[in-house]
Formats: structure tokens, C-alpha cells, sequence
């Protein structure tokens, strides 16, 4: 008996949630141990719709996230992605420009939330592997820049550097 959509979209939820999974390959093949038969494809298709997005997993590279963990909240629709904070190093600043520092492989992520937020302190980010160089509006303070930078991603106060 094949088993239907919503629930193989249920086993990959519980398949991401369990492990730190970096392909798709990988989730096909706990999907058809677990008795589902689809292809890539479908796979696909269904992790699209879910929003399964990928991002740094620290050292094992890059790992799916549900979206229930990407949350989108508020008037602003702010991005807040709170375990990213665990990519950031430090943070620098010298007269309208700042400099965030990450570990390998986060700095983009941290960008796209950035930018996605669209913060009026911030006029844009340029991301690296491990650097961001964020443009800050004219008369933007360190103490403002801080502040809306832990709104955006909450767990970053919990972090040394910043």
C-alpha cells in the first residue's frame, strides 16, 4: 500500500527534525527504508513546498531546516534566524561601515537574514564565506546598529564579541 503525500511530508519533518541531513539522497534513502516510494523528483517537489531551506550546519556542512525553525514574525515581516548566532565571531565598526566576522560557511546565511529584515540602520550587506561587510545608514551608532542587530537574530546578545 502506498502511502500518501501528507504523510511522506510528515516522515521528511520528522526525518530533518532527527538528523542533520545535507542531501537529499541521504532523505530518499531513510524515506524508502521507512516504506515510501517516490522519486527525487517528488522528493523535491515536496521539500519545496514545505520550505526546507539548507543552510551551514556547522562541521558537517550544510543541513535542511524546517521553516518552523525560520520564523517569519511581526509588521516588518522580519527574517529571525536564531541559531545562526552560532556562526558569529565578532563585529567591528569604523565610521559608516561594519564588519561582521563568522565561522566558514555562514556569512551569507547571516546577510540574507540581514538584508531581509531590511533594518533602516542598514543599507546593505556584502557577504564572503566567513566576512560580511554591512553599509550603515548616515549617524547609525554602534549601540543602534547592535541593538537591531539582536532583534533580527535574538541569540546573537548570547554570543562573545558582540
Amino acid at each position: 500500500m502506498e502511502k500518501n503525500k501528507q504523510e511522506r511530508q510528515e516522515m521528511v519533518r520528522q526525518l530533518i527534525r532527527a538528523g542533520r541531513l545535507g542531501s537529499q539522497e541521504e532523505l530518499l534513502t531513510l524515506l524508502r527504508e521507512r516504506g515510501f516510494s517516490c522519486t527525487q523528483a517528488t522528493l523535491s517537489r515536496d521539500m519545496h513546498e514545505m520550505k526546507v531551506v539548507k543552510l551551514p550546519g556547522g562541521v558537517s556542512g550544510y543541513v535542511y531546516v524546517l521553516p518552523d525553525e525560520v520564523l517569519l514574525r511581526g509588521s516588518e515581516e522580519q527574517l529571525r534566524v536564531n541559531y545562526l548566532a552560532d556562526g558569529f565571531r565578532d563585529l567591528r565598526i569604523s565610521g559608516n561601515l561594519a564588519v561582521i566576522r563568522t565561522y566558514p560557511g555562514y556569512a551569507s546565511s547571516i546577510a540574507a537574514v540581514i538584508d531581509a529584515a531590511q533594518p533602516a540602520e542598514i543599507l546593505g550587506t556584502v557577504a564572503g564565506d566567513d566576512t560580511i561587510l554591512v553599509i550603515l545608514s548616515e549617524g547609525t551608532t554602534r549601540e543602534q546598529l547592535t541593538t537591531r542587530l539582536v532583534k533580527i537574530m535574538p541569540y546573537l546578545k548570547t554570543r562573545e564579541g558582540f
